[in-house]
C-alpha cells in the first residue's frame, strides 16, 4: 500500500516557452516522485481539458496557476493520509475528485501531473525501474524496444503553416537498435539541413518539435525532399530508411473539403491524394488522413490503403476509449498514436492501450509539440510494448531527453528494437 504524505506542485515552462505543471509526489517512508507535463499544439476536440488561467497579462492567458492551485489545494486535500494499493485505485480517485466529463475542472495538466508523479513515486518504493512499474501496471513483457518515427520536416501547427500536413518522418527501417536509428536519423537530419540551406538560403530553423520548416511549395516537396536528403545520405529510401507523415487534416477541412495547398478536395478527392502518395512514395504510417469528425470516411481510407500503411488514430481517437472503440467497430483506422494527456490519467491510457491492442492494432506512443526534459515517455513507450515511439526530431533537449533515458533502457537491458515496417529489412547502406 502507498500512502500519500503530500502534494507539490509549481508552473515551468515548457519548449515553447509557455507555461505547464510540475508536481511532486511524496510517499509516508519518505520515497517521493516527480513528473512534469507537455502540452500539443495540434490539438483534437475530444482531449481531456487543460486549466488555464485565462489572465491576459501573464503569457497571454496561458498561464498555470490555477492548475497548480488544483494540486496544491484539493488534490492534496483529497489524497493527504490515503492508501492505494495500485495506480489504479489512485487514478480514480483523481477522477472522483474532479467529478467532470473532460477534466476541465481541476485540469487535466494538474491531473497528469499528480498521476506521473505518484506512479514514480511507487515505482522507487517497488525499488523497479519506471518501463518496469508501466510494463507491470499494463501487464506486458516487452520483448523490443519500440521503432522509431523521427520528424524531419514540419509545416501545419508546428510550423509556418508553409504547407498544409503538419509533419514528414523518417524511420530508421533496417536498424537493429536505437543507436543505430539515431546514428541514421542525425546524419539524415544534417544532409536535409544542407540541402535546405542551399535549395533555399535557409539556415537550420526548427519548428515545435525540431523539424525544419522550409518555404516547400507543396506537399509533395517535402515528402521528396525527405527522400533526397535519405539517399543523400548514403541509405536506400524504402529499404534501409521509410517515412510516416502526419497529414493533420482537420486543421485544413472545412465544410467546403480539405485545402490542401491550392486545391480543395472532398473526402474521396483527399483519399485518392493518400493513395497516390503511398503508391509513389515510401510511406508505412499515415496519421490523421482525414478530419476527426469525417467518420463516414476513414473506412474507406483503411479500405484503400491499410494493407500498404498503417491509418493512425490521433485526432480522430484522442486516446479516449469511446472513441477507439467506435473506430473499431467501424473499421476506421488500425492504429492508435497513444497520448497520455489527452486522456488525463495513466489509467485511463492504458485502458486504451489495452483496448488497441486488443483490436490487433498496432500503438505508437507520442509525446507533444510542447515538452519538457523529463523522460517518462521513454519509460512509457517501452513498459507498453509501443510499436513506434514518437518524439519529433534528434535536437532540442527535450526531445533528446527521451532518446538518451531509450539509449539507457537499451544498454541495460540488450532488448532489440522492434521489426517495423513489414519483413523486407535490409542492410543499411553506408555513406
Amino acid at each position: 500500500m502507498f500512502v500519500v504524505e503530500r502534494l507539490a506542485a509549481r508552473e515551468i515552462l515548457d519548449s515553447r516557452g509557455r507555461p505547464t505543471v510540475y508536481a511532486e509526489c511524496y510517499l509516508e517512508g519518505g520515497v517521493s516522485g516527480s513528473a512534469s507535463v507537455p502540452s500539443g499544439a495540434s490539438t483534437g476536440a475530444a482531449e481531456a481539458v487543460e486549466l488555464r488561467d485565462g489572465d491576459p497579462r501573464r503569457y497571454r492567458g496561458m498561464g498555470c496557476r490555477k492548475a497548480v492551485g488544483s494540486i496544491l489545494g484539493e488534490l492534496n486535500d483529497g489524497l493527504l493520509g490515503h492508501a492505494f494499493d495500485s495506480q489504479a485505485t489512485f487514478d480514480m480517485r483523481l477522477i472522483a475528485l474532479d467529478a467532470s466529463p473532460a477534466k476541465s475542472r481541476l485540469g487535466a495538466n494538474a491531473i497528469l501531473a499528480v498521476s506521473l508523479a505518484f506512479a514514480r513515486a511507487a515505482a522507487a518504493a517497488n525499488n523497479e525501474e519506471f518501463w518496469q512499474y508501466f510494463a507491470r501496471m499494463a501487464g506486458f513483457a516487452p520483448s523490443s524496444l519500440p521503432r522509431l518515427t523521427i520528424n524531419l520536416f514540419s509545416g501545419g501547427k508546428h510550423a509556418g503553416q508553409q504547407v498544409a500536413i503538419q509533419d514528414v518522418l523518417i524511420v530508421p527501417a533496417s536498424s537493429r537498435s536505437v543507436d543505430e536509428s539515431l546514428v541514421m536519423s542525425c546524419e539524415i537530419y544534417q544532409v536535409a539541413a544542407e540541402i535546405s540551406l542551399r535549395r533555399f538560403g535557409m539556415r537550420l530553423l526548427r519548428a515545435d518539435e525540431g523539424g525544419m520548416a522550409p518555404p516547400f511549395r507543396s506537399a509533395e516537396e517535402m515528402i521528396e525532399t525527405a527522400i533526397e536528403a535519405i539517399e543523400t545520405a548514403g541509405y536506400c529510401a524504402g529499404q534501409d530508411v521509410a517515412l510516416a507523415i502526419d497529414v493533420a487534416s482537420s486543421h485544413f477541412c472545412s465544410q467546403q473539403g480539405y485545402q490542401l495547398g491550392d486545391r480543395l478536395l472532398t473526402s474521396r478527392g483527399m483519399i485518392d491524394r493518400l493513395k497516390t502518395w503511398v503508391d509513389s512514395y515510401p510511406l508505412v504510417s499515415i496519421e490523421d488522413g482525414l478530419a476527426e469528425d469525417d467518420w463516414e470516411n476513414w473506412p474507406l481510407l483503411l479500405s484503400a490503403i491499410g494493407s500498404k500503411a498503417l491509418i493512425l488514430g490521433d485526432d480522430l481517437l484522442c486516446t479516449n476509449e469511446a472513441r477507439i472503440n467506435r473506430a473499431i467497430k467501424t473499421s476506421a483506422c488500425n492504429a492508435l498514436l497513444l497520448k497520455v494527456n489527452q486522456v488525463g490519467t495513466l489509467t485511463e491510457g492504458c485502458r486504451a492501450l489495452q483496448l488497441a491492442r486488443s483490436a490487433g492494432w498496432q500503438v505508437t506512443v507520442s509525446v507533444r509539440s510542447g515538452e519538457t526534459e523529463d523522460n517518462w515517455a521513454a519509460d512509457l513507450a517501452v513498459g507498453w510494448a509501443g510499436d513506434q515511439f514518437k518524439n519529433g526530431s534528434v535536437t532540442q533537449s527535450e526531445r533528446l531527453a527521451k532518446y538518451n533515458r531509450l539509449l539507457a533502457i537499451e544498454a541495460s537491458t540488450n532488448l532489440p528494437t522492434n521489426v517495423w515496417p513489414g519483413n523486407q529489412i535490409a542492410e543499411p547502406v553506408r555513406s
